[in-house]
């Protein structure tokens, strides 16, 4: 990880600067932290909330899936307000909540110039995979979305949040003044094709409703747009989009294997999400 992007991180432990010497993160206050081998920071304290992260499998699954591009509409918007947001800023730090692979991360920092980012997951097997992207560009670092996050007071121009958890308080404290963040959630029409077949996890009917109160207090939003577009995909590409999911927690796969048999192959099923942009109140 370049000794920039540990600049802009803080301990998790008394939030003082973190500072790069060698492989190891030190704080003023001698609290250390190593670099893993594969490049990432763990700065994940001890008694974190216990949440889940991606596994191995659902991680290799996730950057199997978004190599094939079906996602890539999503990526392309937020390229696009991650531009129209930085239009202020002279450079940019983007810093993505529950960043996975760092797949939208990746495409929003090498879309323009003077863009770095941090790619803060709770799962490790995610971190190591955000690690190696581009470390000069992108630091991957392992954390807990819902306790403080370990980045310093305002500095990140651009926070994303795709398919993740969304602490409202702790992404106001880090967004500069004039900073965006942007949101991507499902719609009713997300994968409707597969839901009732493959039995997989419903989208909450009271979503939109359900992600402003998240918000209400610390953001208000001012923009949104509706991604949708239709994609094909075969047998193979529906298994691990399903495996890259929560839903690959509460199937086996000799079951998800017979409720895929029976689709047609390939099978047409529907990309709907809103992203939204918001800004501090």
């Amino acid at each position: 990880m370049h000794p920039d992007l540990v600049s802009v991180l803080r301990c998790p432990v008394c939030g003082d600067a973190l500072t790069l010497t060698g492989r190891t993160a030190n704080c003023p206050q001698r609290h250390a932290y190593d670099l893993a081998k594969q490049g990432y920071l763990n700065l994940l304290p001890s008694a974190s909330t216990g949440i889940e992260g991606d596994t191995a499998e659902m991680v290799q699954a996730r950057e199997d899936f978004l190599a094939e591009g079906f996602y890539s509409p999503i990526r392309d918007a937020l390229i696009a307000a991650t531009a129209e947001a930085l239009d202020v800023f002279n450079s940019g730090l983007v810093v993505e909540v529950g960043a996975g692979t760092g797949y939208y991360l990746d495409g929003v920092v090498k879309a323009g110039e003077k863009r770095h980012g941090l790619a803060l997951d709770v799962s490790r097997y995610a971190a190591r995979r955000g690690a190696k992207v581009d470390p000069e560009q992108i630091g991957a670092v392992v954390c807990d979305a819902w306790r403080e996050l370990p980045v310093r007071d305002e500095a990140a121009q651009v926070v994303l949040n795709v398919f993740a958890p969304r602490n409202a308080s702790e992404m106001a404290r880090i967004l500069a003044p004039g900073g965006s963040l942007l949101v991507v959630t499902p719609n009713q029409a997300h994968l409707a094709e597969l839901v009732a077949v493959l039995g997989l996890v419903r989208v909450d009917e009271e979503k939109e409703r359900r992600l402003t109160e998240s918000l209400a207090g610390s953001f208000q939003k001012i923009g949104s747009e509706v991604v949708e577009v239709a994609m094909r995909l075969d047998h193979a590409a529906v298994e691990r989009l399903v495996a890259m999911t929560p839903s690959a927690r509460h199937t086996s796969k000799a079951e998800l294997a017979e409720r895929i048999a029976v689709l047609a192959d390939p099978v047409r099923v529907t990309l709907s999400v809103t992203l939204s942009v918001w800004q501090t109140v």
